[in-house]
């Protein structure tokens, strides 16, 4: 099964902003993730909806934060990225006729929703000043390992 990789994504570009302070294009946020130019465009869009993003055209112009790191949560970018599901787990049919089956979707079902609550919740608790200030204290401890991307 492939794994939907946007929000990580994201994340990802985000931190590169906030670290350069300044904009970047959709063709170099492209090269940094492997992909093309209008995936982006379309993925950078949500964020821009939500304001967490401006998009500056002409000379010099590209993808801005237009936000405080410290006000933005890992949860906020998962909605304006369009979260998928949480979890492709879950029942193979729905037959309310057979009992086991009837066991076997209800233990599933509140598992499963323990689960995204506690998934959302964590999400929701983290900023991107978080992982910011994280990654600073990495890279100021091991400059060597932070990567390849333009900004690392």
């Amino acid at each position: 099964m492939r794994t939907d990789s946007r929000l990580s994504r994201m994340l990802h570009v985000l931190l590169h902003m906030a670290r350069d302070e300044r904009p970047v294009t959709s063709e170099q946020i492209a090269q940094m993730l492997g992909t093309n130019a209008a995936v982006v465009r379309r993925t950078m869009t949500g964020l821009r909806k939500a304001g967490y993003v401006r998009a500056d055209k002409g000379y010099n112009g590209g993808w801005s934060l237009s936000v405080d790191l410290q006000q933005v949560t890992l949860l906020d970018i998962f909605h304006a990225v369009g979260g998928p599901r949480i979890f492709a787990i879950g029942a193979d049919r729905d037959n309310p006729d057979c009992l086991v089956e009837r066991v076997v979707n209800a233990a599933l079902e509140d598992a499963l929703q323990q689960a995204e609550a506690l998934l959302l919740q964590r999400l929701g608790s983290l900023t991107l000043a978080d992982l910011s200030s994280e990654f600073n204290t990495l890279y100021g401890t091991c400059p060597s390992k932070a990567g390849t991307h333009r900004s690392h």
